[in-house]
Order: C-alpha cells, then structure tokens, then sequence
C-alpha cells in the first residue's frame, strides 16, 4: 500500500474463493475488467490498479443474502462464504471529486455479479488527501460558540406538527420553545417550502422572535432551517437566512447529493446540519449497502457540522450499538480540527440521557426531543427543566430516580413517559 492510498473495507458474501472476488473488486473500480483489455499494460496497472491488501474469511451462511441472476445462469450455488476484504485504491485516480471517490469505493460494486452480498464498512483517508476537501466551518467548537453553550449537551427540540404549521403558527411555537429555554431549533426533514408556510416567509417569522428573545433575554437560540431543494435555491435560502441573523441550515443529504452540499458549505457560513433521512435503505440490510462509519467519512467531506445518528431506545429499528458507534465515529477526527457534532433525536427524554453521556462520554452532543419537550404534562418549559435535571444527574453520577426527588418536571417526565424506559 502506497502513503498515499485510500484504503476501504468491505464484507462481502460469495459462492466463488473470496481472494478471486477481492481481485474482482479491485480491478473493477480501478483500471480493469471482466478481462484484460488492449492498452491495459504493466506500467498502467503498476500505477492505476487497485491492490487486495488483506482477505478475513468469515463463517458462511447455507442460504444467499441477495438474488443473483448471474448465478443462477453461471448455475453456481453455495455454500455462500463470507469474508472481510480490504482494498487500497490510489488517490491519483480520483483526486479532489467527491462523487468519484463515493463511486469508487461502491459504485458498481453492489451489482457485480460474483457477490451475493456487499457492505462498505470503512473509509481511510490519508491526512493531506483529506484536507483538500471542505472542513466544518463550525463543528462543535462553532455550534458552542454561535449558540453559548460552553459546557454541556447541547438541548433542543423539533417542529411539531411536522407539517401544516403557517409561518406565524411556527413562530409563535418557536418563540414558546425559547421562553421554555432550549437551546435549539430544528425544522422536521418533511418541511422545507410548504405551500402553506413557504420558507421565505418562516424565516423572517421565526428570526423574528428569535432575535427578540435574544434581546429580552440575553440567550441567542440556533434554529436549523430546512434548506433542501436544488442548489441555486438553497444558496438563496441560506443567503436569507444569514441576512435575517440566523446561524443554521439543514439539508437532507441523500436527497440533495454529495456535490449540492459541498457546494452549499462553500458558499455559506452558517452552520451546516446534516438530516440523514434515508440511510434505513442503505444499512438495514447486514449484507448490503454501508456502515455509517463509512457513511459519515463521505459526508464529512462535504463540510457539514452535524450529522444525525438517531438515538437510544429510539423509535427507529436501529440499536443501541450502532447509535454508540455512529456518534463516536463523528466525533473521531479525520483531519485537524473536524470532527462533527452527532445529534441524537426520534423519542428521546430525560430518561435517555444518562445511557447517552454514558456512550459519548462527554458533552459535545445534540440532544433534540419532541415529545420528550412538547409533551411533558406541565409544559415545554417543565419538559426542557427535567432534560437539563437529568444532564446534570448524569454529569454528577447520580441516579435518575435520585435526582427526581427533589426536581418535581423530572419525577413527572419518568412517571408520565414510563420509568420502565429509564
């Protein structure tokens, strides 16, 4: 393997030896193909092939993963083996393109036919190749600041309805979020330029109560706008934003592409918020698609500040592992300085919390809750009380139920949520 090589790993399940289908995969996303072809010459693929750098074959299955038409016309059949497979690919192929790399590193990959399985799990980058792509422009360190939040968990909360809000409806429920002392706002992935609440009018609306909850209280509140559209549409929204004294976007990324957002961060300040809305299809399968590490390395990329990594004992299908390991993995630098701030959302409350610290262990997180705010029984602000009760319990060391006994909206979100869920 050269310094400069991108290294990436695979799981891969196979009928055939799974070295030959390593090799497969390498000259595949490299120089070759199915066979050698005219101008294919020693010194080319010495410069251009990618190289196996490694083959862990794994227990098989009886039963293949996926259909294979091109087994079933090869007549091939199992046993389906399985194996860990690592391949360095040369940057000089790709160089400083995005959407190269990502087609690189899978790409067709998932449709050859010798594999009845295949996961990207990782992406290595060396140092210098990682840096000539964007870097967050806020990060933690940037969300701390705009937000001044200088220790602790960041609290926040989403737009609820998702949709059917008008701009004034929206507002008046930011500005009730503010008074009850988040310190953040996120539009639902669903609400972008609604007919009934268009983008432009919500963000003069809700800035509007931002900054005057900021001059009443001293207290600025990030809210994450969703900007997802096209590319010429979300610099505009972005720029409207910035101009009304806003300090957040937020994007779909799978909808909108790796080349809109790395656009989009190149020509805006604020802070980036990554939805990755979608990623079900591309993980929820264990013999396809790819791990968030792999995912969130490619994102990273682009220059967002945060990423979502859904949240413990959830409503989504995810566990508790994968969640840990996602949010970790965003906290791990790539380079100098950027590493991106995880968000932990869908039915999180205060009985999450000390399971949450616990996994990061630390502070620098995005803790949004809905209902865990919205539908506390004495109200949002009692709702955002017991999260920070709980966080501060959670700092300490001290048991849940024990700090509930002397913090009243705390012992109320457990008994009205469900302590079995604690």
């Amino acid at each position: 393997m050269a310094a400069l090589d991108i290294t990436a790993d695979y799981l891969i399940e196979t009928p055939l030896p799974p070295q030959q289908v390593a090799e497969v995969m390498a000259g595949e996303q490299s120089c070759g193909t199915f066979v050698r072809v005219a101008g294919e010459t020693d010194d080319l693929r010495a410069r251009a092939r990618a190289q196996v750098l490694g083959v862990e074959e794994l227990e098989p299955r009886a039963q293949p993963s996926l259909p294979n038409a091109w087994q079933q016309r090869q007549q091939i059949g199992g046993p389906y083996r399985r194996a860990r497979v690592r391949i360095a690919y040369p940057v000089d192929n790709i160089g400083p393109n995005l959407p190269t790399l990502a087609a690189t590193v899978a790409g067709n990959l998932y449709d050859l036919g010798e594999v009845t399985g295949l996961r990207l799990l990782d992406v290595q980058l060396p140092p210098d190749y990682r840096r000539q792509f964007e870097l967050p422009r806020q990060g933690v360190a940037g969300t701390r600041r705009r937000s001044g939040v200088a220790q602790g968990a960041l609290l926040g909360s989403i737009i609820k309805p998702n949709v059917g809000l008008s701009a004034e409806e929206t507002a008046a429920l930011v500005r009730r979020l503010c008074e009850a002392g988040v310190d953040f706002i996120k539009d639902d992935e669903v609400c972008s330029n609604p007919v009934h609440a268009p983008l432009a009018q919500r963000v003069r609306a809700v800035m509007r109560e931002v900054r005057d909850y900021r001059q009443r209280s001293g207290r600025n509140v990030i809210v994450a706008f969703n900007i997802s559209d096209d590319l010429d549409a979300m610099r505009r929204h972005a720029d409207l934003v910035e101009s009304e004294g806003g300090d957040c976007v937020m994007a779909s990324l799978n909808w909108c592409g790796y080349s809109a957002i790395q656009s989009l961060r190149r020509s805006t300040p604020l802070i980036l918020h990554g939805h990755r809305n979608g990623f079900g299809m591309m993980s929820r399968a264990p013999a396809l698609g790819m791990d968030f590490k792999a995912y969130q390395a490619l994102w990273r990329l682009a220059g967002v500040d945060h990423l979502h990594v859904h949240g413990l004992d959830g409503k989504f299908a995810e566990s508790n592992e994968d969640v840990v390991q996602s949010a970790r993995a965003c906290l791990t630098p790539m380079a100098v300085e950027d590493a991106v701030l995880p968000v932990f959302s869908n039915g999180q409350w205060a009985g999450t919390v000390h399971a949450t610290r616990r996994a990061v262990q630390g502070d620098d997180l995005l803790f949004l809750s809905g209902g865990g705010i919205l539908a506390h029984p004495d109200g949002a602000a009692a709702g955002v009380t017991s999260l920070r009760q709980a966080w501060v319990a959670a700092q300490a060391g001290i048991p849940l139920l024990e700090q509930a006994r002397s913090v009243p909206e705390l012992q109320r979100a457990i008994d009205f949520f469900g302590a079995g869920k604690r």
